[in-house]
């Protein structure tokens, strides 16, 4: 469940901290008090776009922090699986925002968006103010369906995606590789000609950066022949050069030896500095020696380096993607020379890739349609519930032309709301108030079972009231029984159901606006729930309504749970 809401600096809130309860939770408040700003900050921390004027005039950012409790195992094993903390059961999800960026961080450790979303996704379902629009799309309809029977259908959506990816990879190359015998003969006789060029390069990997190495030594053998020469003329045996002045250093020790008995040692020393410098000339004048004519061999490293270069420019920009490039060509050089069992393999492989994603889709097409069936008879008792007194609810399905990674099915909810009236879809019929209590009747059975322990529902009073908007207290009161629920309302009916009730307002001292939120007690939710009853002027028949209004509540909800 979601524990507490910490904002601060976001739109016009300077800074609220709320503490959430089990059950049913109502937000209520005068239009435009800053209801709706408070679910925003909650979508905020859960990844949502939000605009550039989201932070409060004079912040440097703004924050918003969520707190959750759960002993979910799921979530459990994606924590672990994401090698994020987790302790006692408890989800901090926060998000820092600044312009032109925000951190988003779930137990301390920063994260990417798609990783709160998941997250998310198993802590928390949110309805929006619109989302019952969603229902006009038909996509959304075979979603519910598989999120209803989800335990059934397993990882069979997942298998049913890569049957597809390889279905399409092999219907591709099977639709570009139709030829005629003419392009095939000339296909045939330029892929010869590349393999045959590349082949007979053979080409060494890393052999290009040896070939630059050596043709650059070679295209300075002269600089280098000669500064090596003035090296050996300083370290050589010429009058004062370092060889010569060594030698006569080494004499002048050998007749100072037998006067003292430590100079033996600086003898020694002097001897292995002559060896040194005896194999470093000798070293360096074979090395010189071979720098002599270096023409020949500077042609053959720069001919063989335009080669490799101009082969680059043809086939890759690397030794690496040349080979590549020829393995590549050797393959469909092959495929080409054998066509007819080239054809014929693929059409096989086509063939069989389809009838596996066939049976994928057949499998997972009945359980949708078994499933459906119960599902809508959930959804029709809900919708009884709710104040639809004769109505019908069913699912139609039928199967699209192509196959998709979601299967082959079309299904659509199609509904009747009235006697004698036909079934048809739900966007010929529904009002903006029946898809809003559709809605819920779906979020009502799909609760059963789904994990997911918050709900929360912004303004699910959309053009209802009445004895429509008493069934919806009712039903919501119903959820709230095994589920977290937290509710934005207008309306007295919805209010009076609360388990807790929050109230929010809007504050000014004249220099400055800000959104306060606050937990009413019981006799200041009956104050509220007056006030929504009776409007700018509170009587005393007003608040026995309205206290009258939260004793049957109380009556209502011991019955429905």
């Amino acid at each position: 469940m979601l524990v507490s809401l910490h904002v601060k600096n976001f739109a016009i809130i300077d800074e609220v901290e709320v503490y959430f309860k089990d059950h049913l939770n109502i937000l209520t408040g005068e239009t435009g008090a800053g209801k709706s700003i408070i679910i925003g900050s909650i979508n905020a921390a859960l990844g949502a776009k939000v605009g550039r004027d989201i932070l409060r005039r004079g912040a440097d950012y703004a924050l918003v922090e969520l707190v959750f409790q759960t002993k979910d195992e799921e979530m459990h094993r994606v924590m672990k699986e994401m090698d994020l903390p987790w302790e006692d059961g408890m989800i901090i999800i926060s998000r820092k925002i600044m312009p032109g960026r925000s951190i988003s961080k779930i137990n301390g450790e920063n994260v990417t968006a798609s990783a709160v979303s998941q997250i998310a996704s198993l802590l928390i379902d949110i309805h929006g103010q619109h989302e019952h629009q969603s229902l006009l799309n038909k996509a959304k309809h075979l979603e519910i369906v598989d999120r209803f029977a989800k335990d059934e259908i397993g990882s069979l959506k997942e298998e049913l995606e890569l049957c597809y990816q390889d279905y399409m990879k092999l219907k591709k190359e099977y639709d570009q590789a139709g030829i005629d015998e003419e392009k095939r003969l000339r296909e045939i006789s330029f892929l010869e000609y590349e393999v045959n060029e590349i082949k007979s390069a053979q080409l060494v990997l890393g052999e290009d950066e040896e070939l630059e190495l050596s043709y650059k030594k070679l295209s300075n053998a002269n600089t280098i022949a000669e500064g090596l020469q003035a090296v050996y003329r300083m370290t050589g045996y010429e009058t004062s050069a370092a060889g010569d002045t060594m030698g006569r250093a080494l004499r002048q020790l050998m007749k100072l030896a037998e006067y003292d008995d430590r100079i033996p040692s600086f003898l020694n020393q002097a001897k292995d500095i002559e060896d040194i410098l005896n194999d470093f000339n000798r070293d360096l004048s074979e090395y010189i020696s071979d720098m002599e004519n270096p023409e020949e061999e500077l042609d053959e490293v720069a001919k063989r380096l335009d080669f490799i270069n101009h082969l680059k420019s043809k086939y890759g920009g690397s030794l690496e993607q040349i080979i590549r490039y020829g393995e590549e060509c050797e393959k469909k050089l092959e495929k080409y020379q054998d066509y007819d069992a080239y054809m014929q393999k693929l059409g096989k492989s086509l063939a069989d890739a389809e009838a596996k994603l066939k049976n994928r889709s057949e499998k997972l097409s009945q359980i949708r349609k078994k499933q459906a069936k119960i599902l809508t008879d959930k959804i029709k008792k809900a919708l009884i519930s709710l104040n639809f007194l004769e109505v019908k609810f069913e699912m139609i399905f039928e199967r699209t032309k192509h196959y998709s990674a979601n299967g082959y099915d079309d299904a659509e909810f199609i509904i009747s709301t009235n006697p004698g009236e036909a079934l048809r879809p739900l966007s010929k019929v529904a009002s903006g108030g029946e898809l809003s209590r559709i809605m819920l009747g779906i979020k009502s059975v799909l609760a059963q079972k789904d994990d997911i322990e918050t709900m929360i529902f912004d303004e699910i009073d959309t053009g209802i009231s009445g004895r429509t908007a008493q069934k919806v207290s009712e039903q919501l009161a119903n959820i709230a029984g095994s589920h977290q629920i937290i509710c934005i309302t207008h309306l007295a009916q919805i209010a009076a159901m609360a388990d807790s009730h929050y109230l929010i307002e809007k504050k000014t001292d004249g220099m400055t606006t800000q959104t306060t939120i606050e937990e009413l007690n019981p006799e200041e939710s009956i104050d509220e729930l007056s006030r929504i009853l009776g409007g700018a002027e509170i009587t005393d028949r007003v608040r026995e309504s309205a206290k009258e209004m939260k004793e049957l509540a109380e009556t209502a909800k011991k019955l429905k749970r």
